[in-house]
C-alpha cells in the first residue's frame, strides 16, 4: 500500500502534521511543538521535516514523526534542504561582531552527523558564509548534490558539496545579478545580467564546469529583473523579464516579456502573446514538452505552448491569473486568486482539454496539487487575510473532502513525494467519501437566494447592458489601453475625461452642452479671465448688431452723428486741428449702481439715443426717410440686450425652476406609461404636480 499523502501547517502557536486521504488525522508519533515558531520546511525528497524556534532547529522523520536531530542555532529565519536531503541550510539575520566584522549568518549542516568542520566543535557543520540579503539567500545544488553554487559580486562561485571551505570553480560574469542551476542530468547554469549604461540585458547558459563561452545567449531590453524557470529535464529555460517602471504608462507594475531558450543553444526566441497586458503566470508541464501562460488585461487569456513557442491550445477568456499542472501531467488548473473571485477550472489534458469542473475557493492565498494528483489543497493564510483562516482539500472532481479552521494560519504545504509512489490510475472514479468536517462545513454554507449582480442606476434598470460595460469574455468589446494613466488626455491636463475608442463603432462627434464653456482653451482659464472673455464677446455681439442697423456707438452710449468739424477718416478722439482730445475720466454715479440697473439704464439710453439720431438726421436733410443715409430698417429693430444665464427678476427665476420641475414630472409619467418601474422618490415627485401648477398660477404663468 502506498504511503498516505501528508501536509503540515504552521500557526501562531504550534505546528501540526496531518495524514490526508483517507484518514485525515494527526501523524501518530509526532509531538506538536508550541511557542514562537518562525518557519518550517520539508526536504525535497520528503524524508525529513524541520522547523525553527527561537532556541534551536529540530528535524523529524516525516513518516514516523520522531526526532532525528536538533541543531543548536538561535534566531533562524529561513530553512532549506539539499535535493536529496543530505544537508540543511539555515539563515539568520545579518549582524556584526564587537570588532565590526560581519558574522557568517548562513550555515550548511549535515543532517546525519559526519566529520566536523575545521575550527568548529560541531560535527554537523559543513560550511559558513556571509549572506546579507534574504532574497536568494539559499545555495543552489545540482540534482545529484555533487556541486553547489552561490552568487557574489561579478561571479558565481561553485563548491563541492562536501567541502565548502574551498572554491571549486568560478564563473566570471561582469554585473551578474541572478543565476539558476538546472535540475536535469546535464549540469547547466543560467546567469542574468541587467541593463547597464545603455547595454541590453542578457541571459547566458553555461555548461558546468566549461565556463569559457556560453552555449546559449539571449540579449534584450526592458529587463530590470527576471524569473528563470527550467523544465524538469533541464533542457529548456523560460525567462520572464520585468521592468520596474512601465515607460508607456500602461501599467503601474512595469512591463513583462517572455523568452524561451534551449540549454544546448539550438533555439531561442521571444514568445509572442496576442493579447495586450501583463503576464500573470507561467509554468512548465511535468512532461517538459509544454508550458502554460496566463496573460493580458482582465479577462485574461490562457495559452499552452510547446518547446518551439508555438501555441497548441487556447482556453476561453476569463478572469484568471494562475495556471498549475498536476504532478502526472493529466490535469491543468486555471484559477483566479488574489483580488479575483477564487474560481478554479480543472481541465483533462488527455481528453482534448475537456473541462472537468469549476471549484469556488474564495479568499484562497495558497493552492497546491497533492503528490498523487487527485486532490487540491487551498488555504487562507495570514497576514494576507487574518480572518477565516483554514485549510480545505478538494477532490479533482470538484467535491470538498476536508475542512479545518485555524485562528492564525501562516504556512501550509504538502509533503513532497515521487509520482512513482502514487500511480495515477483513474482519479475521477470512484469518488471517495468526504470527511465529517467537510459535511459539517457544507451544512453551514448558505446558498444565496438571489444571485448578486452589478449595481445599476435607476435609469439603467430593466435594460440590456451596453457592450462597452460588459466583460470581454461575456461578449463585450475588447479593452484598448491608450497608455494614459491620468484623468486628462495629456500628462499635465486634468478635468478633461479620457475618451474611450471602441473598435468597430462609429466615431461620435464631440458635442457641447448648451451654456457649457468651450474646450479649446476655456478649460485653462480662471474664473475672472472667463468672465472677462464673456464680456468681450457680448460687446462684439452688440457692435455687430449696431452695424446691422447702420449705427455706430457714440461716446455716451448713444449714436454718433457725422460732425461737420470732423475730417472723414480721422480718429474720433482728435479734433480738426489734429490735437488729441482728452477723455473724461471722472466716475459717474451710474458706475456705483448695481449691474442689473446699469444694464437696464444703458439699454434705455441706447434706444432713446437711436431715436433722437434718426430725428436729427431727417430734419437736417429736409427730406423724407427715403433719402436719409441713416434710414430706419423696414422690420423691427433687433433686440441687442445682452443677457446672462440665471439673469432676470426673482419671480422669473422661480417660474423657470417650477417649469423645469414640471417637465421632469411629465418625463416620469411617460416612463411609467412605458412600463418602467420607478423609485419611491420618483413617485413622490410626481405627486407634487398639482402643488407645482398652483404655485405657477399664483405667479401669473400660463401654459401656452
Amino acid at each position: 500500500m502506498a504511503a498516505p499523502t501528508q501536509f503540515a501547517c504552521r500557526t501562531s502557536k504550534n505546528i501540526g502534521i496531518t495524514d490526508a486521504s483517507p484518514a485525515y488525522r494527526p501523524l501518530p508519533g509526532f509531538h506538536t511543538p508550541e511557542g514562537s515558531l518562525r518557519c518550517c520546511v520539508y526536504s525535497p525528497d520528503g524524508r525529513y521535516f524541520a522547523w525553527a524556534s527561537t532556541e534551536k532547529v529540530t528535524i523529524v522523520d516525516a513518516s514516523a514523526g520522531h526526532i532525528v536531530t536538533s541543531l543548536n542555532v538561535e534566531n533562524v529565519y529561513e530553512l532549506g534542504f539539499s535535493p536529496l536531503g543530505t544537508f540543511i541550510i539555515t539563515w539568520q539575520r545579518p549582524s556584526k561582531t564587537e570588532s565590526g566584522d560581519a558574522v557568517k549568518n548562513l550555515t550548511v549542516w549535515r543532517v546525519i552527523e559526519g566529520d566536523h568542520l575545521e575550527g568548529s566543535d560541531d560535527r554537523n557543520i559543513v560550511g559558513r558564509f556571509v549572506q546579507k540579503s534574504q532574497t536568494g539567500w539559499n545555495l543552489q545544488y545540482t540534482r545529484d548534490e555533487k556541486f553547489c553554487a552561490r552568487v557574489v559580486t561579478n561571479e558565481v562561485q561553485f563548491y563541492e558539496s562536501s567541502d565548502l571551505g574551498t572554491v571549486w570553480n568560478k564563473l566570471r560574469v561582469e554585473g551578474v545579478q541572478d543565476f539558476s542551476v538546472s535540475p536535469g542530468q546535464t549540469n547547466s547554469v543560467a546567469v542574468f545580467v541587467p541593463e547597464r549604461k545603455g547595454n541590453p540585458a542578457a541571459v547566458k547558459i553555461f555548461n558546468v564546469p566549461d565556463f569559457s563561452a556560453p552555449v546559449s545567449q539571449k540579449n534584450f531590453f526592458k529587463g530590470d529583473k527576471v524569473q528563470l524557470k527550467w523544465n524538469r529535464h533541464g533542457t529548456s529555460l523560460i525567462v520572464l523579464a520585468q521592468t520596474e517602471v512601465d515607460r508607456s504608462g500602461k501599467s503601474y507594475y512595469g512591463e513583462t516579456t517572455l523568452y524561451l531558450l534551449s540549454a544546448n543553444g539550438g533555439f531561442d526566441s521571444r514568445i509572442d502573446l496576442d493579447k495586450e497586458g501583463p503576464i500573470h503566470d507561467v509554468t512548465w508541464s511535468p512532461n517538459s514538452k509544454e508550458f502554460g501562460v496566463v496573460y493580458g488585461y482582465m479577462p485574461s487569456k490562457t495559452t499552452v505552448f510547446n518547446t518551439r513557442a508555438v501555441a497548441t491550445h487556447n482556453f476561453m477568456l476569463a478572469p484568471r491569473n494562475t495556471i498549475m499542472f498536476s504532478p502526472h501531467g493529466k490535469f491543468v488548473l486555471v484559477a483566479g486568486f488574489g483580488n479575483l473571485a477564487g474560481q478554479m477550472d480543472i481541465y483533462d489534458l488527455e481528453k482534448d482539454y475537456e473541462k472537468v469542473c469549476t471549484v469556488q475557493a474564495s479568499n484562497a492565498s495558497v493552492c497546491e496539487w497533492s503528490p498523487d494528483g487527485k486532490y487540491l489543497l487551498t488555504a487562507t493564510t495570514s497576514p494576507r487575510l487574518r480572518v477565516d483562516n483554514g485549510v480545505r482539500i478538494w477532490h479533482v472532481g470538484g467535491a470538498l473532502m476536508y475542512n479545518e479552521d485555524y485562528q492564525e494560519l501562516y504556512h501550509v504545504t504538502w509533503r513532497p513525494q515521487s509520482t512513482d509512489v502514487h500511480p495515477l490510475g483513474n482519479p475521477l472514479t470512484p469518488v471517495p467519501e468526504p470527511h465529517a468536517s467537510a459535511l459539517k462545513y457544507l451544512g453551514t454554507v448558505k446558498t444565496p437566494s438571489k444571485p448578486a449582480g452589478a449595481y445599476r442606476p435607476p435609469g439603467a434598470r430593466g435594460t440590456t447592458t451596453p457592450l462597452a460595460f460588459m466583460r470581454e469574455d461575456q461578449g463585450g468589446v475588447a479593452y484598448v489601453s491608450n497608455g494614459s494613466t491620468s484623468l486628462g488626455g495629456g500628462g499635465a491636463s486634468f478635468g478633461k475625461p479620457r475618451r474611450r475608442d471602441i473598435p468597430g463603432a462609429e466615431a461620435l462627434e464631440e458635442t457641447m452642452l448648451p451654456g457649457a464653456a468651450g474646450v479649446d482653451g476655456d478649460e485653462s482659464l480662471s474664473k475672472t479671465a472667463l468672465k472677462n472673455k464673456k464680456k468681450r464677446e457680448a460687446k462684439k455681439t452688440k457692435e455687430v448688431a449696431d452695424k446691422s442697423t447702420g449705427l455706430s456707438p457714440g461716446e455716451n452710449g448713444g449714436p454718433a452723428s457725422p460732425s461737420p468739424n470732423r475730417t472723414p477718416g480721422r480718429s474720433p478722439e482728435r479734433n480738426r486741428d489734429g490735437r488729441k482730445r482728452e477723455r473724461n475720466r471722472s466716475r459717474t454715479n451710474s458706475e456705483f449702481r448695481p449691474r442689473s440697473q446699469n444694464r437696464a439704464r444703458g439699454s434705455s439710453q441706447r434706444r432713446e439715443g437711436n431715436k433722437k439720431a434718426f430725428d436729427r438726421t431727417a430734419n437736417a436733410n429736409g427730406a423724407g426717410p427715403k433719402v436719409n443715409a441713416f434710414a430706419e430698417p423696414s422690420g423691427p429693430a433687433p433686440d441687442v440686450t445682452v443677457t446672462t444665464p440665471g439673469g432676470g427678476t426673482p419671480q422669473e427665476k422661480k417660474i423657470r425652476a417650477l417649469t423645469k420641475k414640471l417637465r421632469a414630472i411629465d418625463d416620469l409619467k411617460m416612463r411609467r406609461a412605458g412600463g418602467e418601474k420607478l423609485e419611491g422618490t420618483q413617485i413622490k415627485k410626481m405627486d407634487t404636480e398639482d402643488a407645482v401648477r398652483k404655485e405657477l398660477d399664483s405667479l401669473g404663468w400660463t401654459d401656452s
